[in-house]
């Protein structure tokens, strides 16, 4: 039986960050064409923003695109070879720091938003990033999250939280070793949320126009004082 955790999450994506990068710069994914790309960017724009940490940032696609609409954005990501094309693109700064990492000592500015795009894959990372995220965010500021849907993503499997096998199917052939996630119902991350000093503002679940079912799920808190 394997064991599924957080390292074999970084372990997965540190063997297919080429890959990424090239179905990123592709445009391969349907669903981030159709929907989830959009949808994040709306709710930013929804939001008074000036200054933005983008959470598991890749290569970099989201800071670029905020740039361009005049908010200085800054990305972390655990994964060098992602955080390199990142700083080769441009668009905003960069820095490479595993999630359990993050602090006031590692990053030491507050942001009017912190944002994670499909990148709240983990258990122990994730749950430390909802104990970090006030210290990361000015007061009046949010915090944005975009996962896939607890309801469309459980499949056939009970809808508890827990540990699933990851699956690349989708994606070309270049991809291997899918990573593992851990996953969580729409109460347990609302439940995220409010024990940990924030208050949820906005719900979405963003349509896919062809399945007619929701794609994802988007969670905008914002400081609970």
């Amino acid at each position: 039986m394997k064991i599924l955790s957080d390292k074999k999450i970084l372990d997965s994506w540190k063997k297919n960050a080429s890959s990424w990068i090239k179905a990123i710069q592709d445009n391969e994914i349907e669903s981030r064409r159709l929907v989830t790309d959009q949808a994040i960017i709306e709710t930013i724009s929804s939001l008074p923003v000036k200054k933005a940490l983008d959470i598991g940032c890749g290569e970099g696609w989201l800071v670029r695109r905020l740039s361009t609409l005049g908010i200085s954005a800054t990305g972390i990501d655990a994964i060098e070879t992602l955080v390199s094309k990142a700083k080769d693109l441009g668009g905003g700064s960069f820095k490479t720091l595993e999630y359990t990492d993050i602090s006031v000592s590692t990053i030491n500015e507050t942001y009017d938003i912190a944002i994670c795009n499909f990148s709240l894959l983990g258990e122990e990372s994730v749950d430390h990033i909802f104990k970090s995220i006030l210290s990361l965010i000015n007061v009046g500021g949010h915090f944005v999250i975009q996962t896939p849907h607890p309801i469309t993503s459980c499949g056939d499997q009970p809808y508890v939280d827990g540990w699933r096998e990851g699956s690349w199917i989708g994606f070309s052939d270049d991809f291997s070793d899918p990573a593992p996630w851990y996953f969580r119902t729409k109460e347990s991350w609302i439940e995220l949320f409010n024990t940990h000093g924030l208050i949820i503002n906005e719900v979405k679940e963003p349509i896919h126009p062809k399945t007619g079912k929701p794609t994802s799920l988007i969670l905008v808190g914002s400081h609970a004082t």
